[in-house]
């Protein structure tokens, strides 16, 4: 069995929060707290939560967008959190990301063309001029835009056409990796079905590994191969798509499937409402950090963690629930 392209082991990121007279008190936000997971080479693994929960912060922890507190990011083999920024460069090349947001993460001054070839010139991967352009042309027809349009700017697209320019530029850097940053909520429906499509073709084209972050869950279940549920910081669950929607083991992502509407009109389903809110990142609680909305709650869920279990190949936290007779 050949080894995970990355492995995020007991991944923390702590937000301080400046409290209290003149903010000389100093709180944290538990935004990740403890997340491990892995991703194989080709592999779609979805990242699923309320908002919140820290899914996205997983991501930008991965890349490198801020430090994290504490824990490992290991990326074929070699540890990337601690690299040093020479070895986070090329490091940076095999991991790429798209935003949410396809027009602010585009620089409005920058034509089509300068936007693609940026990460092209950046990385040294064209030998000449001529190599470059034909790079970025061969860009632009990869994610099925005209060619005609390397001219434009971002505002004279629409929100799909601007998403698969972000997808271009991540193409560009010839990544293994690419972190979907809730890639196509902000997107009609029409047009996330034909931006899943294209990602699931680029996958099957270039090996891709694709960490996709979504709160939608009928995306997901079209486009994963695994899925890892995130409640308040944590992983309660990680187990492969079948499973997830045949036969989920967590109460909490049982009430998430729940919430999942029906294509079918008229058709029925029985939602399972959670009571409460969502607990303070601040001030997470004891034991397992669920029990304060869970319908199956003990004693024991109050002040013990959850364990983590095995079986088959995958990874779960087990809930109390499964201990019963």
């Amino acid at each position: 069995m050949s080894p995970p392209l990355l492995q995020v082991n007991d991944l923390k990121k702590h937000f301080p929060v400046k409290t209290g007279l003149f903010g000389r008190k100093s709180e944290f936000v538990y935004a990740v707290d403890g997340v491990s997971f892995e991703i194989a080479r080709g592999e779609t693994l979805s990242l699923v939560g309320e908002s919140g929960c820290g899914k996205s912060t997983v991501g930008r922890a991965i890349l490198r967008l801020f430090e994290i507190t504490s824990g490992q990011v290991i990326l074929d083999g070699q540890r990337i959190d601690d690299a040093a920024p020479s070895t986070m460069r090329q490091m940076r090349r095999r991991v790429q990301v798209v935003f949410q947001d396809p027009f602010s993460s585009l620089n409005p001054r920058m034509r089509v063309r300068d936007i693609l070839a940026e990460p092209i010139r950046n990385f040294g991967l064209a030998k000449s001029a001529e190599d470059l352009e034909v790079r970025v042309t061969s860009l632009m027809d990869t994610v099925r835009l005209p060619r005609e349009a390397l001219n434009r700017r971002p505002h004279e697209f629409s929100g799909g056409q601007r998403q698969r320019i972000g997808i271009a530029r991540a193409l560009a850097a010839e990544p293994e990796l690419i972190v979907c940053d809730e890639a196509v909520s902000a997107l009609d429906v029409s047009v996330k079905a034909q931006i899943v499509n294209l990602l699931q073709d680029l996958q099957s084209e270039f090996g891709l590994a694709l960490l996709f972050i979504s709160h939608d869950l009928a995306i997901v279940e079209h486009m994963t191969h695994r899925v890892a549920v995130m409640y308040l910081g944590k992983i309660v669950e990680v187990a492969p798509r079948r499973e997830i929607f045949a036969a989920p083991r967590h109460p909490y992502t049982k009430a998430l499937l729940s919430a999942v509407p029906l294509p079918e009109p008229g058709a029925q389903r029985n939602p399972i409402i959670l009571k409460g809110d969502v607990p303070s990142p601040i001030n997470p609680p004891n034991g397992c950090r669920f029990h304060t909305r869970c319908p199956y709650v003990f004693d024991r869920c109050r002040t013990e963690e959850p364990v983590l279990r095995a079986a088959g190949g995958e990874q779960w936290v087990a809930c109390h629930l499964e201990e019963l007779p």
